[in-house]
C-alpha cells in the first residue's frame, strides 16, 4: 500500500509512542525507533564539546551559532529528530516550544545500524529541500565522518574521513576535530 493510500501520521501518533521510542514522521509515515544508547549520546556530547566552545557560548558572544541536540524539527509535513542541529545567528524565535519549524543551517546525524538506512535515503533529501546548508553524518560502527554540503535540490559530498583523522569540516573549518577522540569504541 503507498503512502498516499494510507492515513498519513500526525503528532498525535507520536505523541502516543511510549517512552522509550523517538517518533518522526518522514514523507507521511511514522517512523518509531528506539532512544538512542548512552554510548551514542556520549558521541554527540562530545562533539558538541568541540563546536560549542569555539562557536556558541550560550550567550551568543562568540562564533556566531545557536546548537541544540535532539531538537524536534517540524518541516513541512516531515518531523525529524538530529542529534544536532545549528543555527547562524541569533536564537530560533520559537525556543520555547516543544519543536521548531525554523530549519536550522546545520544538522549531525550520528549514524547507528536500525538509523544508518532512514538518515541517508530519507532524510537527507528532507533537509536538502528544507534548505539546510550542510549536514554531517557520523558512523561510530565504521568509525567513519561524511560532511555534506547542499547542492540545489541535494547534496554533494564536500569531505569524508575515517578512524583517526584530524579535520576540518565545513562549515567549521577554523577548528579541528580529532575523530580519534570521538569514537566511543575507543579507550
Amino acid at each position: 500500500m503507498s503512502t498516499s493510500d494510507r492515513k498519513r501520521a500526525t503528532n498525535a501518533d507520536i505523541e502516543a509512542l511510549t517512552e522509550n521510542v523517538v517518533g518522526q514522521i518522514i514523507d507521511g509515515e511514522l517512523i518509531a525507533l528506539p532512544r538512542a544508547t548512552a554510548r551514542h549520546n556520549r558521541l554527540v556530547v562530545k562533539l558538541l564539546g568541540v563546536l560549542l566552545p569555539a562557536f556558541d557560548d550560550a550567550l551568543g558572544n562568540i562564533g556566531g551559532w545557536i546548537f541544540l541536540s535532539k531538537t524536534e524539527l517540524h518541516l513541512g509535513d516531515d518531523v525529524l529528530v538530529p542529534d544536532i542541529v545549528g543555527w547562524r545567528g541569533s536564537e530560533p524565535a520559537e525556543i520555547d516550544e516543544p519543536f521548531l519549524t525554523i530549519a536550522p543551517d546545520f544538522i549531525c546525524e550520528v549514524l547507528s545500524p536500525s538509523t544508518a538506512e532512514i538518515a541517508r535515503r530519507r532524510k537527507l533529501p528532507i533537509y536538502a529541500k528544507a534548505g539546510i546548508g550542510h549536514a554531517w553524518l557520523l558512523d561510530p560502527e565504521a568509525e567513519s565522518f561524511e560532511v555534506f554540503r547542499r547542492a540545489g535540490e541535494g547534496w554533494a559530498v564536500a569531505c569524508a574521513w575515517s578512524a583517526d583523522a584530524r579535520l576540518r569540516a565545513e562549515p567549521f573549518e577554523s577548528i579541528e576535530i580529532d575523530l580519534g577522540k570521538l569514537w566511543p569504541n575507543r579507550p
